[in-house]
């Protein structure tokens, strides 16, 4: 009897411990290179939901960006992620840098949009690099391999019929390593998808005279035809110092987590990013582009329940 008495407050602990891991814990939130804008972020968000979330622990991480973080929510290596929006559809639906997944990503939802993520070609003014056109020859980062810069560098290209055989050499880099390379002169200029400012670019421009590269309005027109998650985008004087305006295209940065995350744990979450925007934004600036009613928007993978949840009791959503 008493065996079969510790047996079952053995089970009853351990199904207690399940009930309390599926709705507490400590969670990873994944978020991109060092030099991007998700890294920040990412690590101010974990500071705020762990805060304020009781028996939350939030730990933020460096990671390979977009591709690689829907690739860990799937897998469960991680629980929430920043990532393109773009590159969120992929996955959900199997298509483009995921298309030889051998099946879509399922276990992916959706918590929130964030803010625009701008595609910025940077290039030096001693490159002789005025236009799209110009950089055949050129030696170019497109991005990590793999990565959502990686498939926009492509699509923009594509846009103006440029492929990567056209370029000089063609570099797989991460943003602060793209910068460095030009730095470095062993580069021409980089592809980056980022919110605007972006930290590397703004070093980059201490040291090198550079300019960002306009998207003409035709191929603008037709990239957003062909690829709808793209929205024109005009980054305006003194973004960054010294380099004048730019009209482009951005995708949004978007939170995401595994589907199969506790419902009140990202209900929670939703909840908190919301109405601690103001601690958010006094931690990291883009955080002030975070609306409830934008949110919601530009959003083709499901939401989480959880988040599905707080956005009905905010009148985001019917």
């Amino acid at each position: 009897m008493k065996k079969f008495l510790a047996l079952m407050l053995t089970a009853i602990m351990l199904m207690a411990f399940a009930a309390c891991s599926a709705n507490e814990g400590e969670l990873i939130l994944t978020t991109g290179g060092t030099g991007g804008s998700y890294y920040p972020y990412g690590g101010a968000m974990a500071t705020i939901f762990t805060n304020n979330i009781a028996d939350i622990s939030v730990t933020s991480t460096a990671s390979g960006a977009s591709t690689e973080n829907a690739r860990l929510l799937n897998s469960k290596e991680a629980d929430l992620a920043i990532l393109q929006n773009d590159v969120l559809d992929y996955a959900y639906n199997g298509t483009e840098i995921f298309k030889d997944e051998g099946s879509a990503l399922s276990n992916l939802a959706t918590i929130a949009t964030l803010y625009p993520e701008v595609i910025q070609i940077v290039v030096t003014e001693d490159s002789g690099i005025s236009s799209i056109n110009d950089l055949k020859g050129k030696n170019i980062s497109v991005g990590a391999a793999g990565s959502g810069t990686e498939a926009n560098a492509r699509q923009i290209l594509e846009a103006y019929g440029i492929t990567y055989d056209d370029l000089g050499k063609v570099e797989y880099l991460s943003f602060a390593e793209s910068s460095t390379a030009v730095q470095n002169m062993t580069l021409d200029g980089f592809f980056c998808t980022a919110g605007v400012p972006n930290p590397s670019i703004l070093e980059l421009n201490t040291s090198r005279k550079i300019r960002i590269l306009s998207i003409d309005a035709d191929k603008a027109d037709a990239l957003i035809a062909k690829y709808p998650f793209y929205a024109k985008y005009d980054i305006g004087e003194g973004v960054y110092e010294s380099i004048g305006a730019a009209s482009t295209v951005a995708v949004m940065a978007t939170l995401a987590c595994r589907k199969d995350l506790d419902t009140d744990t990202v209900y929670n979450i939703t909840k908190v990013l919301f109405e601690k925007k103001a601690d958010l934004a006094a931690a990291n600036d883009k955080a002030a582009a975070l609306d409830v009613s934008a949110a919601v928007k530009g959003v083709s993978v499901p939401f989480h329940p959880g988040a599905e949840k707080y956005y009905k009791e905010a009148g985001a959503i019917e």
